[in-house]
């Protein structure tokens, strides 16, 4: 994935890779079912209709690690906090 804004940072943030620009935009890891996605809480309510398909909770997404990857809906998700940040 990448990340469409200048001088963003990688970092390791509560144990987990992180894009940050001027405050964390999205954390990622991989489980053994699952990959989890966490934007936060405002993107699950913004892209709720999106996500409907997938286990949601509070600021977390589970992405099944056998079902294609939604990368058009990652970016819309990233660009969102972007622009939020």
């Amino acid at each position: 994935m990448t990340i469409e804004a200048k001088n963003y940072d990688e970092k390791i943030s509560y144990g987990m890779p992180t894009f940050h620009f001027h405050k964390n935009i999205i954390h990622f890891a991989n489980y053994k079912t699952h990959i989890g996605l966490y934007p936060g809480p405002k993107a699950i309510v913004t892209f709720k209709d999106q996500l409907k398909d997938y286990k949601t909770s509070i600021g977390a997404i589970q992405l099944p690690v056998d079902q294609p990857l939604p990368a058009d809906l990652i970016q819309q998700i990233v660009r969102y906090n972007l622009s939020n940040a």
